[in-house]
This record gives C-alpha cells, structure tokens and sequence, in this order.
C-alpha cells in the first residue's frame, strides 16, 4: 500500500467507509460502518494551547474536515460523478502546513475580512492604525488575524454534524477596538450543505467583516485549472479596485466587461482582459438580508457543482493569482496559479473608509449575524 496522503479518505456510498492513515512511516488500513456525526483527534499545539481536528460526517459518508486553529476547513470529501472521492478544498493533512502560514487556506479570516486602506479608519472622529500587512494596507485581521488563533471549540454529535467555534478578540488586537466576541457554527447535513453561521458582539464601537476563506478546486485535483469552471455570479455590479485592490469607492454595472458573470461562463474565458486576474468584489442583486442563492459553480470533469447562498450584500470572486508553486499540497502536487478559487461571501472592503458602501460598524447592544451556505451536488 502507499501511504495516505492529503485527502486520504476512500468513503463508499454503500454505508461503509475504508479510512487509510499513515503514523511514523507505517500504514494502517481500517474498515468502520459510516455513521453521522462527529468525532475529535489531537492535532498539536501552538501558543501553549492544543490543536484539534474534528471530522463532521453525514449521513452519505461525506466528510468536513475543521481544526480549530483558525476556524479552518482543512478538507471536504466526496464523491464525484464516477463515485471517486476527493477533496474539493485546499488543506494541509498537519498542523505544521498552516503554522508555516498559507494564504489563508479554509479559514475564518477577520476581525475584517479583506482590505481596509492604508490600514486606518475613523469611528466617530477617533482614528485607529491597524497592522499593515498588505504593502501599505490591512489585509483579513492583520499580523495574528482569526486565521492564526486558537478558538474554543464545542460540538453537537446527533443526526446532523455540527462544530461551535469561539474566540474573543481583544480591545486593541491588531489595533481594532473594543472586545469582540465571536462565534463561528459549522453545520453539515445531509444534503451535503456545509452552513456557517457567524455571530459577534462587541463592549465598543468596532468594524467587523467575517468571511471563510476556502479555495475550491471541484475538480479535486489541483492539476487542473480552476479556469475550465464555470460560473455564476448573481451580481449586475462589481466595485472597481486600484493597482493596491482597493476599491475606488465606485460601483459599476458588469455589462459588457469580463467582470459579468449574470449567465454562467468559462472563468478562463475573460480572465486574460483583467490585470492580474480576478480578485474583485461583487455587489450582490439581493435586496435584503434574507439568505438567498448568489453563485454557482459547475466542473464538467467531477460532475459536481457548488451552489452558494449567504445573507450577506458581496462576495469576493478570486482565482488564486498569488498561487505561484512555493506550496504543494502533502500529495506532493504543486499548488499553481489558478489552482483554485474562493468565493468569499462579505461586506465591501474598505468599507469604514467608504461612506457609500454597506456600513460594517458594529455597535455595543447590537448582535452581528449572518449565514453562507456551501450545497454540493453531482450530476
């Protein structure tokens, strides 16, 4: 046998399950029946706190795979349209490949997700300087954001699979203000939907953006190109970036430019007319909170497609242009440009410094909320 490597999960729809891992060069083989639920294994330690990997299957044998370093979806096994299981998530299979820290691969990315310029805002006439990790700018929490702190975790184990993430940010961290304190709830069903649920409270005037940051190849393969999807987006406008992917606080129609994607289109059909590919966000055609259907994702090799639905107004569109090949997944397969893609569902970045946007201040009293949901299917 050759040993397991970074999805090694073989899961079979017939109600059982061949689970192959490798510890100190050895390799075990064990059959178990599939059953619903959750379990926990030891993943380490980091910043004096342990690490854990808790696995949510459900009732099909599909597999989530989260740690609670960083709130991070390491991998999502399931089948494809031939019954082969893959991992349609980039993920390491070790704690080590996310301490050497990736670009945010699967995880919770905050306190504010995405770009804030020049890493400075004001609240009510105070300004506050964050940690500039970007060139001149915030990018998703900072130096020590969401993505690299170990959360609280407790669990939910009956018909369906369900994981409670929590962490307290303090007043101060990363130059935010006020104590925020967050939950992240991730639930599979069996429909094999994966649903986050966000929730935060704060003593002081904060911003907040919370967003899961996974990449996508549904292929499960990352030798093939993410550019050969096809995609939806249910979104008439984009908000226009500068060379810095900060937006320029204008919001354009996406008619007739590459940035429309109203009916599903190759992603590599355009992507050539876009400086550097796409990393842009999209101003979403919902009219209100409620969750709705904003995306699909279709991959004709695997058969699968990705539905997406959130409460949330944008979602940032990416297709792994900062992916060059330094990082390999433990298959030992190079991680490429356009490897894979994240549609991270969100507020507008920059948006305390854009009075025009959807506001992202989260006040004493209030309860931030909102929900994206991840539906798999194969045809």
């Amino acid at each position: 046998m050759k040993k397991a490597t970074a999805f090694s999960l073989a899961i079979a729809l017939t109600g059982a399950a061949f689970i192959t891992s490798c510890n100190n060069n050895q390799t075990t083989t064990e059959k178990m029946e599939t059953k619903a639920g959750i379990t926990k294994a030891a993943w380490g330690n980091t910043d004096g706190k342990d690490v854990f990997l808790y696995t949510l299957t459900n009732a099909k044998g599909v597999q989530v795979k989260i740690s609670n370093y960083g709130a991070t979806v390491t991998s999502w096994v399931s089948p494809d349209k031939n019954n082969k299981p893959s991992s349609i998530v980039l993920g390491f299979d070790s704690l080590s490949g996310y301490l050497a820290k990736p670009p945010y691969f699967g995880a919770v990315v905050g306190r504010y997700g995405n770009r804030i310029a020049k890493g400075k805002f004001k609240i009510d006439n105070t300004q506050y300087t964050l940690a500039t990790n970007n060139g001149s700018n915030a990018l998703h929490g900072g130096l020590k954001g969401f993505d690299k702190q170990v959360w609280d975790a407790s669990t939910q184990n009956d018909s369906t699979a369900s994981l409670l993430l929590s962490y307290t940010s303090k007043d101060g961290e990363e130059g935010y203000p006020g104590n925020l304190k967050v939950t992240v709830r991730y639930t599979l069903t069996n429909d094999d939907e994966l649903k986050i649920e966000y929730n935060a409270t704060t003593d002081k005037p904060t911003v907040l953006n919370l967003t899961n940051h996974s990449y996508f190849n549904l292929t499960g393969d990352v030798s093939n190109s993410i550019l050969d999807e096809t995609l939806m987006i249910d979104a008439d406008n984009y908000t226009p970036v500068d060379t810095t992917l900060i937006p320029t606080g204008e919001i354009k129609p996406v008619k007739g430019t590459p940035f429309d994607f109203t009916k599903a289109k190759k992603i590599g059909l355009e992507i050539g007319a876009v400086s550097g590919g796409y990393d842009h966000n999209f101003v979403l055609n919902k009219k209100d909170s409620s969750l709705q259907k904003i995306a699909a994702l279709k991959d004709s090799i695997s058969g699968r497609t990705l539905e997406v639905f959130t409460t949330q107004p944008g979602v940032q569109f990416y297709t792994g242009n900062f992916l060059d090949g330094t990082l390999s997944t433990p298959g030992a397969k190079k991680i490429n440009q356009h490897a894979a893609l994240c549609l991270e569902t969100q507020h507008f970045p920059d948006s305390p410094n854009q009075p025009k946007f959807p506001t992202t201040l989260l006040l004493p009293g209030e309860q931030f909320h909102s929900v994206t949901v991840y539906k798999l299917s194969v045809n």
